[in-house]
């Protein structure tokens, strides 16, 4: 007899479109960019917040467990590196500490790109921590570009065709 699995991932990946799942997503940021990685809160949030599509990754009982955000038009043209408009970017992917290796941040790239595919974007461009280049290749991203320096974190710039 085989165990009994849910079918429903303990968690739910949503659009934070109310005040308070954007406050969700900060808070997320905060704990993993500010506190873990020592990023200076004064350039952790930016102008870009306001405009960008924030996806939220909640358990069932509410806690937040990650974020991740979608700039498109300008904004994502003037970061994606050949200033194309149909490009959107993906940043400030964030999962807490608790709930890493449960699939969340796969879950909240994948929202990030049914976001970009709304808005009819073809590719999402993003800069990747070093360290986590493998995480986006296995979820079908290429380096390319130099290794620079972001926050004092060596990055690569990534990007996937949608």
């Amino acid at each position: 007899m085989s165990a009994p699995h849910s079918a429903a991932p303990a968690y739910e990946v949503r659009v934070a479109e109310d005040p308070a799942d954007r406050e969700a997503c900060f808070a997320v940021r905060k704990d993993v960019f500010v506190a873990e990685q020592q990023v200076p809160e004064d350039i952790e949030y930016d102008a870009h917040d306001a405009g960008a599509v924030h996806v939220l990754a909640v358990r069932e009982d509410g806690v937040p467990l990650g974020t991740g955000r979608l700039l498109h038009g300008a904004s994502a043209a003037a970061k994606n590196g050949d200033g194309d408009p149909a490009v959107g970017s993906l940043g400030r992917l964030a999962v807490t500490a608790a709930a890493r290796g449960l699939g969340v941040g796969a879950a909240l790239v994948r929202a990030v790109e049914d976001a970009a595919r709304a808005r009819g974007l073809t590719a999402v461009d993003l800069h990747a921590q070093t360290h986590a280049l493998g995480f986006y290749q296995r979820l079908g991203y290429e380096a390319y570009g130099p290794e620079f320096p972001d926050a004092g974190i060596p990055h690569r710039a990534m990007r996937r065709a949608l």
